[in-house]
């Protein structure tokens, strides 16, 4: 009679080497089954390509290799549907494939591990759910460009302040100041592209450190996976002790989601500014606000704020993610079933983040009417009233006088004492008077307003990246057609 001990141990992948089965406390604690589920998909998308590969070199029979995919596919389709059990005792996903495969089809199921081990298996995984996880992420940024160009596109000629130390400095058009985070986001979808070739390698094949006995064609798996070049030439990593243990596209992802994210917190936190009753500029739609419990007349940007608090969170998991590699030998470490909660927290908040930044700027598209609602409400007049609070035409003055022939710096004195003047009458630099104005210096002509105007102040700024309204209809141009 066997003993309950004995298909305790059997469960285990090393069973035959111990004499006591696993605590129950340790099974919890090790288990990492119940959050590397997710990498399902991507196990069994794997395994195939590694079965076909075995089969293709002789190293298992075609009837083995036709029973593994069948068996797989009744997998697949147990997990689509509900219905595969997923045990704690057999640890994370791949012992639970596994035994389920070798319960459908026998030996079969058995030889499918032949030239590999759990840990080029998990390295494998997690580099092909995390490159579809990429090309998702890619994708929602671009929406999230094409909403704030939507928006721009409307608002070239706006004129609000721009601020440095968060004082008024220089008009500049709404347009432009979106334009500034679509740049920002074009570099993080550049930086997601660079990631998803490094993490387009495949490790399989490494086994568990130092490479196998068996002759197996590891580039022929990285062609059947997609994880090629530009060129469409296999991406295999080059040595088996890296190849098991690297976790540096991982880093570097969320290293990427990481400034990602401190862009849009960056963005948060200006909505929420320009959304307050001191500012008044914007309104953001209802369906992205909550109201207070005491306060009837609140209306709370929950969204931006939450977006700025989740922040932290991802930057968090980038520490984690660094430290958890920092004291590691080579190769493999049980240390590494820590990389994936984070990473896979990072993916979750990073996509939700876009996806509704990109609702919540450039709104939604009705389906029963076809026309776009919600998104973000301008107030060009109360922007435009900012601007003139601040003297933001300064500089347009001093660059006059130099026209006229006065050295930068003494055009930079005579125009602080124009604003003094100005301050001490409570009214704008363009509202004083030509002959006020003219007693700072004698220079000044009539055609000074033209340039003290904030439309003037925009025009004048007529080089490439600048504020001009017709330097900003090109990049508008430029981004809509590289979204396209």
């Amino acid at each position: 009679m066997t003993s309950s001990n004995s298909l305790d141990r059997k469960s285990q992948a090393w069973s035959a080497l111990f004499s006591e089965p696993m605590s129950e406390l340790v099974q919890r604690y090790t288990a990492s089954v119940f959050f590397d589920q997710r990498l399902w998909r991507a196990d069994i998308q794997g395994s195939l390509a590694h079965a076909e590969m075995l089969q293709a070199q002789g190293i298992i029979s075609a009837q083995d290799g036709a029973d593994i995919q069948r068996g797989l596919t009744q997998i697949t389709q147990d997990i689509e549907s509900g219905q595969f059990a997923w045990k704690l005792e057999l640890e994370d996903v791949h012992l639970n494939i596994e035994a389920r495969l070798t319960q459908l089809v026998g030996d079969a199921g058995k030889r499918l591990h032949t030239g590999r081990s759990r840990n080029d298996q998990v390295a494998t995984d997690v580099r092909l759910w995390l490159r579809d996880e990429i090309d998702a992420i890619r994708e929602l940024l671009k929406n999230l460009q094409r909403a704030l160009v939507d928006v721009a596109s409307q608002h070239t000629h706006t004129v609000m302040p721009g601020f440095t130390h968060l004082q008024v400095a220089q008009p500049i058009s709404f347009a432009h100041h979106l334009l500034a985070y679509v740049e920002m986001l074009s570099r993080d979808d550049e930086r997601m592209g660079e990631i998803r070739n490094r993490t387009n390698r495949l490790p399989l094949g490494s086994a568990a450190l130092a490479g196998t006995t068996y002759p197996l064609d590891r580039e022929r798996v990285a062609r059947s996976l997609g994880m090629v070049n530009a060129q469409g030439e296999p991406q295999v990593c080059q040595n088996s002790l890296d190849g098991v243990s690297d976790r540096d596209f991982a880093i570097e992802f969320t290293a990427a989601a990481a400034l990602c994210m401190v862009h849009i917190s960056r963005l948060s936190e200006e909505l929420i500014v320009w959304m307050s009753q001191n500012f008044g500029f914007i309104q953001i739609a209802d369906r992205f606000t909550t109201g207070s419990s005491i306060m009837p007349q609140k209306k709370n940007p929950d969204v931006p704020e939450l977006a700025r608090g989740k922040t932290g969170r991802v930057v968090g998991h980038l520490m984690g993610l660094i430290t958890l590699m920092k004291g590691q030998p080579l190769a493999y470490n049980k240390d590494n079933q820590e990389d994936k909660e984070p990473l896979f927290d990072t993916v979750d908040t990073l996509k939700d983040t876009l996806r509704i930044f990109a609702e919540m700027v450039g709104g939604q598209v009705n389906a029963a009417t076809g026309v776009k609602e919600g998104g973000i409400q301008v107030n060009a007049q109360a922007m435009e009233d900012a601007v003139k609070k601040g003297f933001a035409t300064a500089t347009d003055l001093a660059d006059y006088l130099v026209k006229k022939g006065l050295p930068f710096r003494d055009a930079h004195e005579t125009v602080a004492h124009a604003v003094k003047a100005a301050a001490s009458h409570r009214c704008d630099l363009s509202e004083l008077p030509l002959n006020v104005l003219q007693g700072f210096h004698a220079s000044i002509e009539k055609d000074v307003y033209e340039v003290l105007s904030l439309q003037g102040s925009l025009n004048a700024r007529n080089t490439l990246g600048g504020t001009a309204p017709a330097q900003v209809q090109a990049q508008i141009a430029r981004h809509a057609k590289r979204l396209a």
